[in-house]
């Protein structure tokens, strides 16, 4: 399934992990929409998101969440 982006790319959601989470990265977060801004590595693989709102996640190395990313096509 793809998605529609306010800038016209086409999005589409996906399982990421600590490891996999990339700046740009939506996830929906109690039914509301988190851009990740920055990331933060913390000890034993886990990630600290900072999110546009200025909320922050720590994301343990097994946790499994959805995403919505943006399709890079050149």
């Amino acid at each position: 399934m793809r998605g529609w982006t306010p800038s016209g790319a086409a999005a589409a959601p996906g399982e990421i992990t600590s490891a996999s989470v990339q700046r740009g990265d939506v996830i929906q977060i109690g039914g509301h929409p988190c851009r990740v801004t920055d990331l933060v590595q913390l000890p034993g693989g886990a990630k600290r998101l900072c999110f546009e709102s200025g909320e922050l996640l720590t994301v343990h190395s097994r946790s499994r969440l959805v995403a919505l990313r943006t399709l890079r096509r050149w």
